[in-house]
């Protein structure tokens, strides 16, 4: 949450601070976002392989925190768009360091029978940060007279805190006595991930296709004829129904069946889709955003998860590098495909799209629930 926040606080006003205090080109800033994107997926397969051969969790998340913490300063005394691709890279970089790690050692930390509980509590931590951020940014911005590097100066100060937290309040498992080192992505180690392991990975990637970027939700808004200066309150609204419900939905995975969970959050993210493709007054926009939000807390932690359950203990953390790796370049491609439609054939086509993609994962589950009569969770239909 406190890193979220920190990170938020920037990138909230990241693009505005590009293209009106240092004269970048809209282009520029989607080169830039799109390689330091990219950066932190390739990054998260390599932090989790390693945190998996050395067997250690919290040096990699404590450097990959630290990592982001050290790139603030960089934002705040920035004079040109090169240093601020610098700043993004090594922020970035943090970030694909620390996930898999983190994940996999919030995993070993937890009781089984709390995992769900546990990271649906840190994915509604984490998205209370996501909209902490901005709220704290425009209010300091209102208060400070639109002054960036004052902003980008204060955002140090949680990114510290998260660094602190994580030093002091967190102490790792102790590594098991006699267990030998291997190379984790040898062909025999990744056998042992399992068919229950990549069904989780291919159905997240199915899935994502259905998730496309939040960014399309703002502009349907837009769209919708809610006022420019309050559309980012759109955004707002639905990190707040996600944080609010990322937690309870978590509980509940601990107590009934993943996949029907995660089935009935598909069918949630149809209904969202459907309404937003079809509704034209700002009211149904604030509906069928307030159910994604919701299939959002129902289904992001509960796919962590799976992962964590059908991984094995030892393979956790190449487990979570594969299935961010995947599943975010399936979100690239997904935001492609939208925007590709929301360009030729306009915003309704691209909801409905979502709606196909997630009818394919809703297909994909049941084959799956009828093949096996098991859960990936209980073992139970």
């Amino acid at each position: 949450m406190l890193m979220d926040i920190s990170s938020e606080m920037i990138h909230s006003l990241l693009p505005m601070f590009l293209m009106g205090g240092l004269g970048a080109s809209a282009f520029a800033v989607g080169i830039i976002e799109g390689l330091a994107e990219s950066t932190a997926l390739v990054v998260k397969v390599f932090s989790g392989v390693l945190s998996d051969y050395i067997g250690r969790r919290k040096g990699l998340a404590v450097f990959g925190y630290a990592l982001g913490a050290c790139a603030k300063p960089l934002f705040a005394i920035a004079s040109t768009a090169g240093l601020v691709v610098v700043a993004r890279l090594i922020d970035r970089v943090g970030k694909g360091i620390r996930g898999a790690p983190r994940d996999a050692l919030v995993a070993e930390i937890t009781p089984p029978e709390l995992r769900g509980a546990a990271f649906g509590l840190r994915q509604s931590l984490d998205t209370v940060g996501a909209f902490v951020g901005p709220l704290v940014a425009v209010g300091l911005m209102l208060v400070w007279s639109n002054d960036y590097r004052r902003v980008f100066w204060l955002a140090v100060l949680p990114g510290l805190l998260a660094v602190a937290l994580l030093i002091f309040g967190i102490q790792e498992p102790e590594r098991l006595q006699g267990v030998r080192r291997t190379n984790p992505i040898k062909r025999e180690n990744l056998r042992r991930l399992g068919r229950r392991y990549w069904w989780v990975v291919g159905i997240g990637a199915i899935f994502m296709l259905a998730r496309f970027s939040e960014a399309f939700l703002v502009l349907r808004a837009q769209q919708s004829g809610v006022a420019t200066a309050l559309v980012p309150l759109v955004m707002v609204a639905m990190n707040l129904i996600y944080a609010a419900s990322a937690y309870p939905f978590g509980w509940l995975s601990d107590r009934m069946s993943h996949t029907a969970l995660l089935t009935c959050g598909l069918i949630v993210l149809i209904a969202a889709d459907l309404v937003l493709a079809s509704g034209r007054q700002w009211w149904t926009i604030v509906g069928g955003v307030g159910l994604w939000g919701v299939h959002m807390g129902m289904t992001q932690g509960l796919l962590a998860t799976m992962v964590a359950n059908t991984a094995p203990a030892d393979l956790r953390g190449t487990a979570f590098g594969f299935f961010n790796l995947l599943s975010g370049v399936t979100m690239l491609i997904a935001s492609a495909i939208a925007g590709w439609l929301w360009d030729r054939h306009g915003a309704e086509e691209t909801f409905y799209a979502g709606v196909v993609f997630s009818l394919i994962a809703l297909i994909g589950l049941a084959a799956r629930w009828k093949q096996l009569g098991v859960d990936t969770h209980r073992n139970i239909a």
